[in-house]
């Protein structure tokens, strides 16, 4: 299953080779994040009174017992991560993983190793540690009006109804003109598993001014990660991750939401209208009856220029 798993990435990232070499939306005059701001112990105690009552299988320490004792525990959390923080370098137990295989519909055959897709379990407090850089980086992102504002997944007020009310009101309303509608659904394979690391640390510097420990951080967070796949009767053999950002961590979506960001741009460049949820993206347009075979061109386009290159960020030429 492990094995499955990195060669369907590896399928995916040989089909994708002759891609466009990746080109980059510049970041707003004056939009630079450097630093992290120091983390207080209030901020761990609030943020571990927060966690679910879940942990790792292999976690030593459970989410009850770190919430039971924040108060005693919450200055030398507080010191680590301020340390991880200010030398822009991530704990190695903080980038191992064991893989739970998950069925992606009930009703898919178990037996089936592509019946499933792989979750990253990592321990309460490397995940904990991601959600104080996350609070970090999602605010200063909203305060440069820096996320994508037609992909509603992994933020708040934004969900699959906001997905659905946006496409069909556009449907609807131009239906009701006269006008053909056209809707092509796209899903990308193995898209979180796929990401380039390089091309992510230089997305995240050159379209949204993150540079000096920020930057730092980041790197450390994707280079050295280590996974294994484990089911209730057997493990895999302990592997480097190459590529990709983990399901079923915290950053991992906010990266792949920015990772993929300038595809919506692609779209509208090409006078379509884009919405994303995640990996899934609606891409629709409108026309006069007359001028439906052109408007299925562009689509047509557009959908192969998502197939051939969405791993990496392409422009609009």
């Amino acid at each position: 299953m492990h094995s499955f798993f990195d060669d369907k990435v590896a399928g995916v990232r040989a089909a994708t080779a002759d891609a466009d070499a990746p080109s980059f939306t510049s970041a707003p005059v004056g939009c630079v994040l450097q630093l992290f701001s120091a983390v207080t112990s209030a901020d761990v105690v609030a943020f571990v009174r927060a966690l679910l009552d879940k942990q790792c299988a292999s976690d030593p320490l459970p989410a009850w017992l770190l919430k039971k004792c924040v108060g005693i525990t919450a200055p030398f959390l507080c010191q680590l991560f301020n340390c991880s923080l200010e030398h822009g370098s991530v704990p190695s137990s903080f980038k191992c993983a064991h893989i739970t295989p998950l069925l992606k519909k009930a009703d898919l055959e178990p037996a089936d190793v592509k019946s499933y897709r792989p979750i990253s379990n990592l321990s309460v407090v490397s995940k904990l540690h991601e959600r104080i850089v996350s609070s970090h980086l999602v605010k200063y992102l909203k305060e440069n009006d820096l996320l994508p504002d037609l992909q509603s997944a992994y933020r708040a007020m934004h969900s699959t109804e906001t997905t659905i009310l946006k496409v069909l009101a556009d449907l609807l309303l131009a239906l009701d003109s006269g006008d053909l509608a056209m809707l092509t659904l796209l899903d990308l394979s193995s898209a979180f598993d796929s990401v380039d690391h390089d091309t992510l640390l230089q997305l995240l510097q050159k379209s949204y001014g993150l540079g000096g420990q920020v930057l730092k951080w980041f790197a450390s967070y994707l280079c050295g990660r280590i996974q294994h796949v484990r089911t209730p009767t057997a493990c895999s053999t302990p592997a480097d991750v190459l590529y990709g950002v983990p399901q079923g961590s915290v950053l991992g979506p906010i990266l792949f939401l920015l990772y993929t960001a300038d595809l919506l741009q692609l779209v509208k460049c090409h006078q379509l209208i884009p919405h994303a949820y995640a990996d899934d993206t609606q891409i629709y347009g409108f026309c006069r009856p007359a001028d439906s075979p052109s408007c299925v061109r562009t689509s047509l386009h557009v959908s192969m220029r998502f197939r051939r290159g969405y791993w990496c960020p392409i422009g609009c030429s």
